[in-house]
């Protein structure tokens, strides 16, 4: 494997992953530069040395730099993570464009789908910066909070190209921060998409009470209509039973970080979308992904069960409970498949 070397990063988007993600790579010795378009946080950010907003009581190291330059933050960089949300992403990449240099590695760290087109980040990300550069997807059960608090976090660097996935794992490693390497972009992607929606109707069981067997049910559940919709689109099953499928479904649908679960505990109390969302700093990515996921199980023939009663849910044509037993009352059939 090709040894870490200090390298110039960029990392777009401060939000709690975006910031720690920039608060790893500079422990970890790169010289990097955390972007955000918000020239208010950004100053505040550069008085307090910290992102009080999205990851109070993180305390940034010296080697990071924050600017809402973009031209600044991405100027002769190597590598550059993309952490904005799925529905900014294809804009800020846009911008970006004229100023990565060839040759760059982009890591994706988005989980979500396009919305009107369906696309995957990496794919977005191909579409606007073109064939000059090197992609990976970086994905898995990690917190934000946690990693920047140097908590063991695993996760998975997938990318089509072996070279690229042995230069992000020596990029990012650190005594606390493990990086397990794949091929399949796909299920990578996809599995980290699709767990958002699953959290929010586990969510909904914890907000009902339904107990545990429920919420055991649920995952499980859950990650076979994931792989599902998964394999449909060209994923290896295996890699949905690692970090980026089973993993991160696991922590985002019991975690009490998880944006995801918390929308769902919310809806259940009786409150409506618009007043979660309004009360929300950060981005509940399954809240978005919902009808996608549902367009792309239509694309691949695919059934998504759970959610379908997510999408009525969010649309407010099913209260909470409803939409639950009615799950449950579904025909029943074989486990397999």
């Amino acid at each position: 494997m090709e040894e870490a070397h200090i390298r110039q990063v960029a990392i777009l988007g401060a939000g709690g992953w975006g910031t720690a993600l920039a608060v790893h790579l500079a422990r970890a010795g790169h010289d990097s530069c955390l972007w955000a378009r918000d020239a208010g946080l950004v100053a505040d950010m550069a008085e307090r040395r910290a992102n009080a907003v999205y990851l109070p009581d993180m305390r940034f190291p010296p080697g990071l730099r924050v600017t809402a330059d973009l031209a600044e933050a991405l100027h002769g960089v190597e590598l550059v993570v993309a952490a904005v949300p799925s529905h900014g992403t294809r804009h800020i990449l846009k911008r970006a464009a004229p100023l990565i240099r060839q040759g760059a590695t982009v890591v994706s760290a988005t989980k979500g789908l396009e919305q009107d087109t369906l696309f995957r980040m990496s794919e977005v990300i191909d579409q606007e910066l073109g064939r000059g550069v090197h992609v990976a997807v970086l994905s898995g059960p990690s917190f934000a909070a946690e990693v920047a608090r140097q908590l063991p976090t695993a996760v998975s660097v997938a990318s089509r190209d072996a070279t690229v996935v042995e230069q992000v794992q020596a990029d990012f490693r650190a005594g606390y921060l493990r990086l397990y390497g794949t091929s399949d972009v796909v299920g990578v992607e996809v599995g980290g998409a699709l767990k958002n929606v699953i959290a929010i109707a586990a969510g909904v069981a914890e907000g009902l009470s339904l107990g545990h067997n429920a919420l055991a049910g649920l995952i499980t559940r859950g990650l076979a209509e994931i792989t599902r919709l998964a394999c449909a689109a060209g994923a290896q099953r295996e890699t949905l039973a690692g970090l980026a499928g089973l993993g991160d479904l696991v922590l985002t649908c019991t975690g009490s970080l998880s944006r995801n679960r918390h929308v769902g505990v919310e809806l259940a109390r009786g409150r409506s979308l618009d007043d979660v969302l309004s009360g929300m700093k950060m981005v509940a990515e399954g809240v978005r992904t919902t009808d996608a996921a549902l367009a792309l199980g239509v694309r691949h023939g695919v059934e998504l069960p759970i959610t379908a009663q997510v999408a009525e849910l969010l649309a407010g044509r099913k209260d909470a409970r409803t939409a639950l037993y009615d799950l449950m009352l579904r025909p029943q059939r074989a486990e397999a498949g």
